[in-house]
């Protein structure tokens, strides 16, 4: 167990560990409590205008029923959560933050909240389940859930006439969904799934794999591709910014870096030898000139190879050859553009 944004959550289960969990949603299917992940509500007469104009992303781009990534800002462009909204209409959307950062997400939004828009903290009202993998459709369909759904749409759902929402969402890049029933109905819910994850030769998955799995994809993690210090143009995340946008928190800084250039930009490492690459290692070119910095590192079960997330200097570009200091070892690594698996989210 580790503690992960206040909550003891499983590194692994026990029968495999961390790679079989891995190659099992990879390959078949696995299941996921993350029931830790922040949940608030915001609703009232144009909640969904006011959201709008607080987070990063456009919610004018998508209609009830889907869900948007997006981003929680400072006003110097820093990140203070990314998140998933989910749009219930014009006066509801429901977001799922980090953990660690779901207080100060909902007391940002509290207190810019205009008259009649209420902010509500809803993190023990409900769990997460996350069912990922390419049979992850069979695990719904045998509990009577809904499927098909494309991705990023959810639809309210019940399962034994208890209520429970199905998201086309998840945080591995394959095909899956989060499971939102009442945290008091999740333990049924889950033992219920887990026998259908078995029966396909799936498994219970923990926190390293979920890691793992993110790396592969190039998913960025906050407190590592995302941080104060480290904005969505430097991460790679402008895809998540409603640039015509009018409003929304750090608009004017993200919006002058963009046209200016990020002095460093996120990037791929593929390790070219034997050695685990980790977050928090230098970077260096050809040259033996710092360049960066390591900020998620893991060996890929897939690839049978280190992988890294980097920030690394305006200047370095796709295929550089780089060293990373591995414990006082130089280990060559390839800069490339994740995911450095095919992304079968949408499969």
């Amino acid at each position: 167990m580790a503690d992960f944004g206040g909550w003891s959550m499983p590194l692994e289960h026990a029968g495999g560990g961390v790679v079989a969990e891995h190659r099992a949603v990879r390959e078949a299917v696995g299941l996921f409590d993350v029931s830790h992940l922040g949940k608030v509500r915001v609703r009232g007469r144009g909640a969904a205008a006011f959201v709008d104009s607080c987070l990063t992303n456009d919610l004018g781009r998508i209609a009830p029923g889907r869900a948007q990534y997006s981003l929680c800002c400072t006003e110097d462009g820093g990140v203070v959560d990314d998140l998933i909204a989910y749009l219930r209409g014009d006066d509801e959307v429901f977001t799922v933050p980090n953990a660690a950062n779901a207080g100060e997400v909902a007391e940002r939004l509290r207190g810019a909240a205009p008259e009649g828009v209420e902010v509500l903290d809803e993190h023990r009202d409900h769990a997460v389940l996350a069912v990922q993998g390419p049979e992850a459709d069979g695990v719904l369909h045998a509990l009577g859930l809904p499927v098909g759904a494309d991705y990023m749409g959810w639809v309210d759902a019940s399962w034994r006439g208890r209520p429970v929402v199905v998201c086309r969402t998840g945080y591995t890049g394959e095909r899956g969904y989060e499971l939102l029933p009442r945290w008091e109905d999740a333990g049924e819910l889950w033992d219920a799934a887990l026998e259908q994850v078995r029966a396909r030769d799936g498994r219970a998955c923990g926190l390293g794999a979920r890691d793992t799995l993110r790396t592969e994809m190039g998913y960025a993690l906050h407190g590592h591709e995302l941080t104060r210090d480290i904005t969505p143009v430097q991460a790679r995340v402008g895809w998540a910014v409603g640039w015509g946008k009018p409003a929304f928190w750090g608009r004017d800084a993200l919006l002058a870096e963009r046209e200016a250039g990020p002095a460093r930009r996120s990037w791929g490492l593929l390790a070219q030898g034997r050695g685990v690459l980790r977050a928090g290692l230098a970077v260096e070119d050809s040259d033996g000139r710092r360049v960066g910095t390591t900020t998620s590192g893991t060996f890929s079960p897939t690839l049978g190879a280190g992988v890294a997330l980097a920030l690394l200097d305006a200047a370095v570009e796709r295929d550089d050859l780089v060293a990373v200091d591995v414990r006082g070892r130089a280990l060559a690594c390839r800069v490339v553009r994740p995911p450095f698996v095919p992304d079968r989210t949408r499969a």
